[in-house]
């Protein structure tokens, strides 16, 4: 995209921009800086869950690959509602509405900043959703990182995930186990930040981004905490400067065929049924 072509040279070219420049040079930047693009980076960092409890650190990296590029990024926040901790309570009523409100979230803070490029970052059932509609909405270059799965924890010598502990509820009620064995499993099962380990909500919405073209094939893939992620991140920063310049939107990507792919891939996998939702 050629530089007088950029949203953002709207709000920040001109002498009657002078003020918005100034605000700019109050954050950090300089000149220079200010005649380069801007890249909006939407994060769903919230200490509520493990699914997003490392993207804060995810995001640093991401944000140098955007500036070694040659670009501004700019990080903002938005919200995030763990299913897996609301689901059967008064608090998943919540969950679906949070789609929309994320969705509006990153859309309106894109539009309002005339970011030139957007990147959204997010970990959780309804974060991926929401950011996939929010980068089509808003139709700027650009890729959905999804912050990665969480790793496997280790109970008495075998491998186990937050799905054991579900099945251990029930054997516990059923006198199977007993609550000091529950209670040791529960300690352990889910080792640090990351998405639900199985092919539920986020591990799904995350391999049908790849599929349907919102996100480089392979990087949503690597677990959170495994430290190839950071790199991952750092070159997804450089990509969507990539984007950029080809002007690759979103609405060049989401076809038929794309739709056609995600949904094969979904069934293929067994993934959620909250892919169709």
């Amino acid at each position: 995209m050629a530089p007088r072509e950029l949203p953002s040279r709207t709000l920040y070219q001109g002498r009657d921009r002078a003020a918005a420049r100034s605000f700019l040079h109050a954050i950090g930047l300089t000149a220079e800086d200010i005649g380069k693009p801007f890249v909006g980076v939407s994060n769903c960092w919230l200490e509520t869950m493990p699914c997003n409890f490392g993207l804060r650190e995810l995001a640093a990296p991401l944000k140098r690959g955007i500036k070694a590029a040659g670009a501004n990024p700019m990080e903002f926040n938005t919200i995030a509602i763990s299913d897996g901790i609301t689901m059967g309570t008064e608090g998943m009523k919540t969950s679906l509405v949070s789609r929309e409100v994320i969705a509006d979230s990153i859309e309106l803070v894109a539009r309002g900043h005339m970011f030139d490029a957007l990147v959204t970052v997010c970990a959780c059932d309804k974060t991926i959703p929401a950011s996939a509609v929010a980068l089509a909405r808003v139709d700027r270059p650009g890729f959905l990182l999804y912050g990665g799965s969480i790793m496997a924890g280790t109970w008495r010598g075998r491998q186990v995930a937050v799905g054991d502990v579900y099945e251990a509820i029930g054997a516990a009620a059923a006198g199977k186990i007993s609550d000091a064995d529950l209670a040791e499993l529960e300690a352990v099962a889910c080792p640090g930040a990351g998405a639900c380990g199985g092919q539920y909500t986020a591990n799904t919405m995350s391999m049908l981004m790849e599929v349907i073209g919102l996100s480089p094939v392979g990087f949503n893939s690597i677990p959170q905490m495994d430290p190839e992620k950071h790199r991952a991140a750092e070159r997804v920063g450089a990509l969507a400067l990539e984007m950029l310049d080809a002007d690759r939107r979103p609405s060049q990507i989401l076809t038929r065929r794309a739709f056609d792919n995600a949904i094969a891939a979904v069934a293929a996998s067994g993934g959620s049924t909250n892919a169709v939702l």
